[in-house]
């Protein structure tokens, strides 16, 4: 049932204890199911289906590619339909079991093209999640609070992480590469429960179409993600971006998870894997909260100069040797740069929608951008991998973040500042 426009927490003080702890609770627990399954994907295909079956670094890297792309046309519609509909809990929920449901039926599925069409539905139902658990607490905490939520959002999702990531490791060893799959059905059946405590009556629907709280009802028609894009050349730089960071990222995780495939066997690769994760997300927690308690102090621009650089470093850090542990090491370095980029990627475009009503859909089109990053990334990697070497591909992946650190450097504004805020919500920014 939606709330009416006046009906949010926001609007009444601030959420209650008990949307507090429902809204951390499923961060926590839909960390393990919105990203599918990551990396494991490639160690799964390597390692339990191999050359045997078809699999290698580049086979695996077009099925990663293939899939992030249908993931990425899913943005814009998912973008427009969260802004339309009052009814943005179902979503999350329904999104999960189809996540679930295409993960865990990849046992059963040897085809090449069987296993991109289930990764591909996977992250079309995935599009939900960022765009539709930032609307959700926007709605419940209004735009005064909304950067320090985001924050706290993101320290949950992170430890989320690295909780199911410790279990995978811990298992990994005894059972191989399939308890990922044990995992993801776990997280999402408790994801559901922790859904239900996030009442749907303290969500402001206009709130959280980035809105004022007593707009009208059909204020501010919602508009496609190309036309958000287009009517705000600030959005449109964020897009691309947003974009070269995960072109740069995307595919980093993935190439060490197959490099240790090879240098430890698949059972160590999982459990390694999985340590890497839990490295990297419980250096996110600190760092996203961090983030969140900072970027209106500090402004968001020094922040996100800082996930780049730190983005760049990793990439030539990895090249220096392969040995097992040290690669594990380097490996924190993500927590740094994925855990300032979660954290302020919905704020600045809440800075640049404000009063717009279109934050969602421009979520849904900086998704799409970044999305298109991400897949390419794979595919970029493999090819690398396959024709020159592992370090090949570090150091190109490092070249292009380096790349976005100086454009932002260059070219993005402080968003934090109001009169920038005022500038792009009124559209003369276009």
């Amino acid at each position: 049932m939606s709330a009416t426009p006046s009906s949010g927490a926001a609007s009444r003080g601030g959420p209650s204890r008990r949307t507090r702890r429902g809204l951390d609770a499923l961060n926590f627990t839909l960390a393990d199911v919105r990203d599918g399954l990551g990396p494991y994907l490639a160690i799964y295909l390597i390692a339990v289906r191999g050359p045997g079956e078809g699999w290698n670094e580049a086979t695996v890297g077009f099925v990663m590619t293939l899939a992030g792309f249908a993931g990425l046309l899913a943005q814009t519609p998912m973008g427009a339909l969260i802004d339309r509909t009052p009814n943005k809990r179902a979503m999350i929920g329904i999104a999960a079991l189809v996540v679930t449901l295409c993960c865990v039926v990849l046992p059963l599925v040897s085809n090449v093209y069987m296993v991109a069409a289930t990764q591909s539905l996977a992250q079309i139902a995935a599009a939900v999640f960022a765009p539709a658990l930032a609307a959700i607490t926007l709605g419940i905490v209004g735009p005064a609070a909304f950067t320090r939520h985001i924050g706290r959002n993101e320290g949950f999702n992170h430890a989320g992480n690295a909780f199911s990531a410790a279990l995978a490791a811990m298992l990994g060893y005894a059972f191989g590469p399939m308890v990922v799959f044990w995992l993801m059905g776990i997280m999402a059946v408790t994801s559901i429960a922790a859904l239900w405590r996030v009442p749907a009556h303290e969500i402001d629907d206009n709130l959280a179409r980035g809105l004022e709280s007593n707009a009208a009802p059909h204020a501010h028609a919602p508009v496609s993600a190309w036309q958000a894009l287009l009517s705000n050349r600030h959005l449109m730089l964020l897009a691309l971006l947003a974009a070269i960071f995960h072109l740069a990222n995307a595919a980093m995780l993935t190439s060490i998870g197959q490099q240790l495939t090879y240098i430890v066997g698949k059972d160590s690769a999982t459990s390694l894997v999985a340590l890497c994760i839990v490295a990297a997300q419980c250096v996110m927690v600190p760092v996203a909260i961090l983030t969140g308690r900072s970027a209106d102090r500090f402004g968001r621009k020094p922040i996100f100069l800082v996930a780049f650089a730190v983005l760049a470093l990793r990439g030539v850090l990895y090249t220096f040797s392969d040995n097992p542990y040290y690669l594990v090491a380097v490996q924190c370095l993500d927590g740094v740069g994925a855990g300032i980029y979660g954290a302020l990627i919905p704020v600045i475009v809440a800075d640049l929608t404000r009063g717009t009503g279109r934050f969602n859909v421009s979520q849904g089109a900086i998704a799409t951008a970044q999305g298109v990053g991400a897949a390419i990334s794979a595919t970029i990697a493999g090819l690398i991998i396959v024709n020159f070497s592992y370090a090949h591909a570090f150091m190109v992946l490092a070249g292009i973040a380096g790349l976005g650190f100086v454009l932002y450097l260059l070219l993005m504004p402080e968003t934090a500042n109001t009169s920038v805020s005022q500038e792009v919500s009124t559209g003369s920014a276009a």
